[in-house]
């Protein structure tokens, strides 16, 4: 029965991503999001502890002090901020945060939508997402221009909600990214 709900859960959650990155143009992400669950590493965890309120990867956490599924799968999704780590150039810095590409932000606050949907099913509101983030905010090592883009966008989200964010990704953040037309042609203009 936990193999079953798990599943629903995870078809849930992506359909969520899926819809919210195809609103913004997206599709390939949208499309290929979260993959990784379904492969044994992550999904027979999610299995084992699963409890429909929240990760299994909290209480595979809790169990065993770290989430080998988590491990797995932040180390596949270049939507996850974790996923962005690099040694610095720079002598005595270790192990830095890089700057995520503004794609992988928005399918970050995707997943973000999506889960506070999921998880709180009936209950959601457009401020979940910030909550979450603002409870967590203070332990988050993440490189700069990512965690203000992404807090901008969760609150976009609390204070306009969700088409007044799509339309802000769309017109504004991914309007010129590389591999654009039209980040194509303003490039040859500028030559």
């Amino acid at each position: 029965m936990k193999a079953i709900e798990h599943f629903k859960t995870i078809n849930a959650h992506r359909r969520l991503v899926r819809k919210g990155c195809f609103k913004v143009g997206l599709y390939f992400q949208g499309i290929t999001h979260d993959l990784s669950k379904y492969s044994p590493s992550e999904f027979l965890v999610g299995v084992r502890y699963y409890q429909g309120f929240r990760s299994p990867n909290n209480a595979e956490r809790e169990a065993l002090g770290y989430s080998g599924a988590w491990l797995h799968h932040k180390g596949r999704n270049k939507h996850h901020y974790e996923y962005w780590f690099d040694y610095s150039a720079l002598e005595g810095k270790g192990i830095i945060p890089a700057r995520m590409p503004d794609k992988y932000i928005v399918e970050m606050f995707m997943d973000r939508v999506a889960a506070s949907k999921t998880y709180n099913k009936g209950k959601y509101s457009d401020a979940f997402p910030l909550e979450y983030f603002l409870k967590g905010k203070p332990n988050i090592l993440m490189e700069e221009h990512t965690l203000k883009t992404l807090e901008f966008l969760l609150r976009l989200l609390a204070d306009k909600g969700e088409e007044a964010c799509y339309v802000y990704i769309r017109s504004v953040l991914l309007k010129n990214r590389p591999g654009t037309k039209l980040a194509s042609f303003l490039a040859h203009r500028k030559e």
